[in-house]
């Protein structure tokens, strides 16, 4: 049964984990107070704990007037002030404990509450469409996942610890001194509506500023991030200066917030105002002594409790900047959260095993669903029979890889439907549909982990080493993994790059064959692969491919001759398809391409 704060309608996504708990993403504080309600036990714990350090806190000047009255006696009672002195100490020991009840309760909501916004936004991320993150900076994401979500633990603690026990220092006070003489409020009350004021203002001030800072930061890093990424072309092209001069640019802006953020607690009114609250509170206990209204242990006990308001005065300025940052940090997390995706796991969906026969019913998809925008395939029907290979060749920006990518529903379409065993491709469950199928893609995609890992990827690193070591060897890449000081535990660097562009691709092989799919679809996948390798890896291939069907987005004009059937695009459409014998006879274009690849090979 799933967990729930709330129960919104459920968005789109395409991924999501078993239990969830259910969050209130109507805004940033609502949200943030979902996932604190999580924790009723640490609020009230934490509540509870700072209500009574500050009754206990405030109680110590009360008892502190009495003693002076006690001493100013003409004669004292010894044994009253002892009692006086030793309430006090006790006071002082008690509060130690609660402050440990205090610190502890708080710091765990803060830690949680980071622990659980990071996990809800790894979650979100993953469950986004391709088209989604495709439409995202890396480095700003990387801003909104660390740095955003970091955010939230100092706006808890101290942030927010500090601001509740800031109100508390205000209302204990009060309530002393209200005990001592009601027209004793007078100057309190008045710098309390005064402080307010003050403090509105201030955080209208500060707000926009944190707003800026947190998305001047994710900025900041985007481009830091690009710049790493594509460090080869900035070397290559000797452009260094120029991405420096680009990120000092955002440094120096990310720099003038704070600056600016300075320059608004610097104007911070509160302590001033409580300066001139004490010198009021101050005259009025003079006047009220000289009238024989109140007692010299009672004014020292007013004085004591008005510089108790010095806590909250001083604090505000800290932990407001705190929780301006840790709300605006929350807003962005929101807001990428709550972007639309256009897919659905769709959980409920068909799930069975895959047979393998693709049908294109009049599809056609435009990038992004831009209705005005020129579709990047129309009108595409054919028919893949299980266990057949269909090469699709066409120039370059005809459409291919994008076709491919329909298949497993990384798009949908726009128009048109795609079946998979007469079913159309929404309505499978994605998990079912996707485990079932493989992509080798041209630019190939590695992590930086061991190779056995890499190959294992798919099936949840769940493989044996015999399974890994089979699968490499179909894919022609053991000899190479083998000659390496650690083997298969061999680590590969980021995207792969301590491997050569041969050696990348025929990994990549080895992981989509050890999946074991209904469906593979390969994306030019030998073409950083010398002749003779190649010819090993597609005799590979074709014995593991029996009975699987495949789509082959290729160059090479063996596989092309291999394939049962040819799918020729040329503009977004289809323009013919056949055997290759069947288009050398009756199409111009196919021609053309066969013979221009023939020329390059």
């Amino acid at each position: 049964m799933l967990n729930q704060a709330v129960a919104p309608a459920q968005p789109k996504r395409e991924f999501s984990v078993a239990d969830e708990y259910e969050y209130n993403r109507s805004g940033p504080l609502r949200w943030i107070l979902s996932h604190l309600l999580r924790y009723p036990h640490l609020m009230i714990s934490f509540s509870l704990a700072a209500m009574l350090t500050n009754v206990l806190f405030s109680a110590v000047p009360r008892l502190t007037g009495l003693a002076f009255d006690e001493v100013l006696r003409p004669e004292p009672s010894v044994q009253r002030v002892l009692t006086i002195g030793l309430s006090i100490l006790g006071i002082a020991i008690v509060r130690g404990f609660i402050d440990i009840t205090n610190s502890w309760s708080v710091e765990t909501l803060g830690q949680r509450l980071e622990r659980d916004a990071r996990e809800e936004l790894y979650i979100s991320l993953l469950g986004k469409s391709q088209t989604f993150h495709n439409r995202q900076r890396v480095g700003d994401i990387m801003a909104r996942a660390t740095n955003d979500v970091r955010q939230l633990n100092p706006m808890m603690n101290p942030g927010v610890a500090l601001t509740i026990e800031s109100i508390m220092a205000i209302v204990a006070p009060l309530t002393f001194i209200a005990l001592i003489r009601v027209e004793l409020l007078l100057a309190p009350v008045i710098w309390v509506v005064a402080y307010i004021f003050a403090l509105r203002a201030y955080v209208r001030q500060l707000n926009p500023v944190a707003g800026a800072q947190r998305w001047r930061f994710g900025e900041m890093n985007a481009g830091l991030t690009e710049t790493i990424t594509g460090i080869e072309v900035v070397k290559s092209a000797a452009q260094e200066a120029q991405e420096r001069r680009k990120f000092m640019d955002n440094a120096r802006q990310v720099r003038d917030l704070f600056v600016r953020q300075g320059e608004i607690e610097a104007r911070y009114l509160p302590l001033l105002l409580l300066g001139f609250a004490l010198t009021g509170a101050f005259v009025h206990g003079l006047w009220l002594v000289s009238r024989g209204l109140l007692s010299i242990g009672d004014l020292v006990a007013y004085m004591g409790l008005m510089g108790v308001l010095r806590f909250p005065a001083f604090i505000s300025i800290f932990t407001f900047s705190l929780m301006q940052m840790g709300i605006a940090g929350a807003r962005r997390i929101l807001d990428m959260m709550q972007e639309e995706t256009e897919l659905d796991e769709n959980k409920a969906g068909y799930s069975a095993a895959i047979r393998g026969e693709i049908v294109f019913d009049h599809v056609t998809f435009r990038l992004d669903n831009d209705p005005d925008g020129l579709p990047v395939l129309r009108d595409i029907s054919f028919r893949a029979a299980p266990g057949e290979t269909v090469a699709i060749v066409g120039q370059t920006g005809s459409g291919k890889t994008t076709l491919t990518r329909l298949v497993n529903r990384t798009y949908d379409v726009d128009e048109g439907r795609i079946l998979i065993d007469g079913v159309d491709v929404r309505d499978w469950n994605l998990d079912s549909l996707r485990s079932q199928i493989s992509t080798i893609e041209q630019d190939i995609f590695l992590f930086s982990r061991p190779i056995d890992e890499n190959i294992a990827f798919g099936l949840g690193n769940q493989a044996d080493t015999e399974a890994i070591e089979s699968a490499a060897r179909a894919a022609q890449a053991h000899d190479f993994i083998t000659g390496f000081a650690d083997g298969y535990k061999t680590v590969v660097g980021e995207r792969g790059v301590t491997l050569s562009g041969g050696q990348r691709q025929r990994t990549a092989i080895a992981r989509a064959l050890l999946t074991d799919p209904r469906i593979l679809m390969i994306d030019d996948s030998t073409s950083a692969i010398d002749s003779a390798t190649e010819d090993k890896i597609q005799r590979a291939i074709d014995r593991v491919l029996q009975g699987r069907t495949t789509l082959l987005i290729t160059h090479r004009l063996s596989q092309i001759r291999r394939a049962d059937k040819i799918i020729v695009l040329h503009r977004s459409e289809i323009v013919d398809q056949g055997t290759h014998d069947e288009l050398m006879q009756r199409c111009d274009l196919y021609r053309r391409i066969f013979a221009s690849t023939y020329e390059e090979s």
